[in-house]
């Protein structure tokens, strides 16, 4: 567990978007610092853009081997972790455990603490949750603190108010005002049973990588959990979501799970400004590769769609590897920090 006072890291495993935008990372440094209470400590590549795999590695192995470190927080993500693992070397972590924070890329990084039994969490960014504009949504503070500093069980909700539309971080005046909401849509849910288990996923674009690369470390005898997925900014499209999960069925990973909970989509991006209709028409056509892909390979899942999980705002914060307690009947989740 976390205390306020404690030093936690902070490092750039996959990019260093701090370099060329300081304003959001100032901002998060500036509420972990005064708000948690907690001592942020940098690392020679947590401002690189550019920083080499072996560079980056050596960063988390540095964070990991100082026992007055006791948690790690990513700036953000990006797109080659990947490239990361090779050069982990499992001994260090395992000497010290302490909470990782992080989610898009550092699925990658959640998936090797997994393997290792080690204790993380998906999501809550420096630059994204903590960076907010504005103020943080108390959606995201919430579930932040709750895994900081509270072990136990925390329920999820669905958000009152939502947005998947980014600020300009190239724009200061954005920093200073939040942004702007639409109403809340609630959970889909489909399947009656309850079902409780461990949390494993993440990006589903990175948990693809991940499997190319033969870098894919789910345990291949049995699992019986609860798979949570959610996609990026990128906006992958239905029919590449639908091939991807194929693939984990034609592997025979997608049948191993009781429950898959799917974040709500992303469906704007500063490169995509979708209309309205195009955002909802997007979203739709998700959620029926979805249930395309489980009608075919794991039918009797019980599933719940639309959760703020990736990366939409808020983001509740998921145990990765952690308990999970799913009852349709009162359309409850409650996870374990």
């Amino acid at each position: 567990m976390v205390q306020p006072g404690d030093k936690v890291a902070i490092v750039s495993p996959s990019r260093g978007l701090p370099e060329i935008f300081p304003g959001p990372y100032e901002l998060g440094l500036r509420r972990l610092r005064d708000d948690f209470g907690l001592i942020p400590v940098e690392y020679p590549t947590t401002r690189v853009l550019a920083a080499s795999p072996q560079a980056r590695a050596a960063d988390l192995h540095a964070a990991w081997s100082d026992p007055s470190i006791r948690a790690v927080l990513a700036t953000i993500g990006g797109d080659d972790q990947l490239t990361v693992l090779k050069h982990l070397d499992p001994v260090v972590f395992q000497a010290d455990p302490k909470p990782f924070f992080g989610y898009s890329d550092n699925t990658n990084l959640l998936n090797f603490l997994y393997s290792l039994g080690l204790p993380a969490f998906h999501g809550g960014s420096v630059m994204v949750q903590f960076g907010r504009g504005g103020a943080m949504h108390p959606d995201s503070e919430r579930s932040l603190r709750a895994a900081l500093f509270t072990p136990g069980e925390f329920e999820l909700t669905p958000a009152e108010a939502w947005t998947d539309h980014d600020h300009d971080w190239a724009v200061p005046a954005n920093l200073e005002t939040e942004p702007p909401l639409f109403p809340g849509t609630g959970w889909t849910w489909q399947g009656t049973q309850p079902v409780s288990g461990r949390l494993w996923g993440g990006n589903l674009e990175i948990l693809d990588w991940q499997l190319s690369a033969n870098r894919w470390m789910l345990p291949t005898d049995s699992y019986d959990g609860v798979l949570f997925l959610e996609t990026s900014e990128e906006l992958p499209t239905a029919e590449t979501v639908y091939r991807i999960l194929r693939t984990f069925g034609e592997r025979g990973l997608l049948q191993r799970f009781d429950a898959v909970l799917w974040g709500r989509p992303k469906s704007w991006s500063l490169e995509h400004h979708f209309t309205p209709a195009d955002s909802v028409a997007y979203v739709t056509a998700q959620y029926l590769a979805v249930d395309r892909a489980l009608t075919e390979y794991n039918p009797t899942a019980v599933v719940v769609k639309g959760l703020d999980i990736g990366h939409t705002d808020p983001q509740q914060v998921l145990p990765y590897g952690g308990q999970a307690q799913i009852t349709p009947a009162t359309n409850r989740i409650t996870v374990t920090y």
